[in-house]
């Protein structure tokens, strides 16, 4: 399991999907990479792409909001930092890039990012296309299909249905309904 620490993107690991130790690096901090201390460097998910784990989290050096990834074979050696995505109409803020998940539609071949903006009375995530999981917009918007009203969506696929889980406007749950990806107008 990924965490972050504020500082840190970290490993624990489990076998019960329930109890996890931290894993200590080399330097005997649990801390496996950051964007810099202050930074709020938090929010990881992994996405297995050939072979390849591709990590994506956020973080807001010098207040700027951004979604980053690194990449690895192994989970204990990973690639520098690479910002995916940052600004245009989601903003430059330090909340401009939270939650960041990254699905894969399979139909289509076609990665989705969400990245949330707003949580509580108002929430928004705004959503990106791409063809590569390594860039859904730096400075621009031509991979933005749209925002939703909900804060931290992930999807998920079970049993052949594919769900979105978003957080609850108060903040105390989450709410869970099936998901449809219609074709392009």
């Amino acid at each position: 399991m990924f965490y972050g620490d504020w500082d840190h993107i970290c490993l624990a690991r489990g076998v019960d999907g329930k109890t996890f130790a931290r894993q200590l690096m080399p330097d005997g901090k649990s801390g496996m990479s950051t964007e810099g201390i202050g930074s709020n460097t938090r929010d990881p998910m992994t996405l297995l792409i050939g072979g390849v784990f591709y990590l994506y989290y956020t973080a807001y050096p010098n207040r700027l909001g951004a979604d980053y990834l690194r990449t690895s074979k192994d989970l204990r050696h990973w690639s520098p930092s690479q910002k995916v995505a940052f600004g245009g109409a989601a903003g430059t803020g330090a909340s401009s890039a939270e939650c960041p998940f990254v699905y894969f539609h399979k139909h289509s071949g076609y990665y989705y990012l969400f990245r949330a903006q707003r949580y509580g009375k108002k929430p928004q995530s705004s959503i990106y296309r791409s063809k590569d999981p390594t860039d859904f917009g730096v400075d621009d918007d031509k991979y933005l299909v749209g925002t939703i009203p909900h804060a931290a969506p992930e999807i998920i696929d079970y049993e052949g249905q594919t769900y979105i889980a978003v957080l609850l406007p108060t903040l105390k749950g989450i709410q869970i309904a099936k998901l449809k990806f219609a074709p392009k107008p």
